[in-house]
């Protein structure tokens, strides 16, 4: 994220006044939104809306095995998805409007674990995560739908692990970004300790901000967990990109001193 510094001159009666103008560079920070299974992308267009609202690029999109390409519903595996997921990040960062160093990718459950796999093969500055989910890594290239008629899930997610036993909390503990994790208080889907896993991976992360939702349960069914989200997320991602811009505009006048100072 970039901040152009530019000297200009005022006429004042028969004076020259100077002074700098500072303003944000032509390029926008992207935020890219993965919904979870069985989800849409229509489930983030109202986030997505009040992100554009706060000057950012927003992309939604559905997953390969939902909406037009439901048919891949039974077939379509982790690889795949997160195929999808790369794709739609390249296609967002090579947009002219969108600043590729400022990109926050948004995931929810299913897309939560996408994003934070894929934050280790692309640069992501803000990873939002509600409920991520978490699966083992057996079975990488099974169709999704038969990870959950494994037995053993439920009761591996309520386990300790550490971060060098699972492929996301690899990729969590290799992040060096910002992360916000947000949790359900009635989650039966991904309890707590899937959260805590997910915290304790972080260990490399710029700043990690947790939040639970009261009375919310994995789906956020309800319209005030629904609203509630939203306004976290919203407020996260306002407070990241303009503490951004503000290092932006303290470096490039820090390099306005350095260069003032040389030609003393």
């Amino acid at each position: 994220m970039d901040v152009r510094l530019e000297n200009i001159e005022l006429t004042v009666e028969q004076d020259l006044v100077c002074g700098t103008v500072l303003s944000p560079a032509s390029q926008l920070p992207g935020v890219l939104f993965v919904h979870g299974w069985g989800g849409s992308q229509e489930h983030d267009l109202v986030r997505a809306r009040e992100a554009a609202g706060i000057g950012c690029v927003c992309l939604t999109f559905d997953l390969r095995g939902h909406e037009r390409t439901a048919r891949h519903w039974e077939k379509v595996n982790r690889p795949q998805n997160l195929a999808d997921l790369l794709a739609a990040y390249d296609w967002l960062a090579a947009q002219p409007n969108v600043d590729p160093s400022a990109i926050a990718v948004v995931g929810i459950s299913y897309g939560g674990y996408l994003a934070a796999l894929m934050s280790a093969q692309r640069p992501v500055r803000w990873l939002a995560l509600r409920s991520p989910a978490i699966y083992k890594d057996d079975g990488w290239e099974l169709p999704k739908l038969q990870l959950h008629i494994d037995t053993g899930l439920a009761d591996y997610r309520q386990r300790r692990i550490d971060w060098p036993d699972n492929r996301v909390l690899r990729a969590c503990a290799d992040y060096r970004g910002h992360a916000l994790l947000v949790a359900a208080e009635h989650d039966t889907v991904v309890p707590h300790p899937v959260m805590d896993n997910y915290a304790n991976a972080f260990r490399n992360a710029h700043s990690l901000t947790r939040r639970v939702i009261e009375g919310a349960d994995h789906a956020f069914s309800q319209k005030p967990a629904q609203k509630a989200y939203t306004a976290i997320l919203i407020k996260w991602l306002a407070e990241m990109i303009m503490g951004a811009r503000e290092e932006a505009a303290q470096a490039r006048l820090r390099e306005r001193v350095v260069e003032g100072d040389g030609d003393s």
